[in-house]
């Protein structure tokens, strides 16, 4: 199986249309729909604060409780489709 990212829209009628051509030969695909969805302004609460308000992390397992402690939370510009991406990207040298 191919892999390829394409952009659409889905239109008023609720069909999925394409917004660029595409290269693949015809025949039957599967589709997998991510939908964008719009990020909330980044608050105006200074990173010293957000640093100094870092939530602790319980766990069960003990191992695991100290590398919680250890670990940054993910920047707010992160976007975890785009590393999906990327990975299926490395995985399958896309």
């Amino acid at each position: 199986m191919q892999a390829y990212k394409l952009k659409g829209k889905i239109d008023t009628a609720g069909n999925l249309v394409l917004t660029q051509p595409t290269q693949m030969p015809p025949g039957e695909v599967e589709i997998i729909v991510l939908q964008a969805v719009e990020t909330l302004a980044i608050s105006t609460v200074t990173e010293s604060k957000l640093q100094s308000e870092k939530p602790r992390r319980r766990s069960k397992i003990k191992a695991l409780q100290d590398w919680f402690e250890k670990t940054q939370p993910a920047p707010p510009d992160f976007d975890p489709d785009e590393a999906r991406w990327e990975a299926l990207q490395e995985k399958y040298n896309l």
